[in-house]
């Protein structure tokens, strides 16, 4: 009998979770009232107050816990190769599809950059760095060699240049991909791995 006060919050909280999310997303985060989120959850706004101090306390909730980095980790993880190469090439093709399975993720960063000038990602990226370092673990244990290169720079520059592959995938249009060809993510990692310059 003691659990079902706790199953309880957690249930509400998970609907005042869910609501604020849809309507972050659908009407970005000035757009949103609290009596809303209230609303769409089938709440009072006490009891939304109850969990929740402030409408950016429910944003920070919906950033953490709804973003993709949750999924993305875990697969990038699971990447066994025996070489570095094929590692990074593995992991690179396994980052963009889990990002593509994300469509809301552009919009909760614009959110975030637009709407609050990133002031959340600093504590977001303490929270993922420390699920970071177990990938260098799997580079490191991969034949082949790496420059010496810090751990951080490289997962920042891995990150940064994959999901800026993510981005433009999202924004130009069929035509201008289409002259890309089908192997423009294969041509995006041996730009990554080899630079380019010939």
């Amino acid at each position: 009998m003691t659990n079902e006060p706790t199953r309880k919050g957690e249930q509400t909280l998970s609907r005042i979770l869910n609501a604020a999310y849809a309507l972050f997303i659908a009407q970005g985060y000035h757009g949103t009232s609290m009596r809303q989120i209230a609303q769409r959850a089938g709440l009072t706004l006490g009891g939304v107050y109850t969990h929740f101090a402030s409408k950016e306390e429910i944003w920070k909730a919906v950033l953490f816990e709804r973003h993709p980095y949750h999924t993305i980790l875990p697969v990038l993880r699971a990447t066994k190769e025996e070489t570095v190469e094929m590692f990074l090439r593995n992991a690179a093709r396994r980052l963009v599809s889990e990002l593509g399975k994300h469509n809301d993720l552009l919009r909760m960063m614009f959110i975030e950059l637009v709407e609050f000038n990133g002031v959340h990602l600093p504590a977001l990226y303490e929270r993922i760095a420390p699920e970071i370092v177990p990938l260098f673990e799997l580079v490191r244990s991969a034949e082949g060699s790496l420059r010496t290169i810090p751990p951080l720079i490289l997962a920042r520059s891995f990150l940064g240049f994959f999901f800026s592959y993510y981005i433009t995938e999202a924004m130009l249009p069929p035509s201008l991909l289409a002259q890309m060809g089908e192997d423009a993510l294969d041509t995006f990692i041996d730009i990554y791995l080899h630079g380019v310059l010939a």
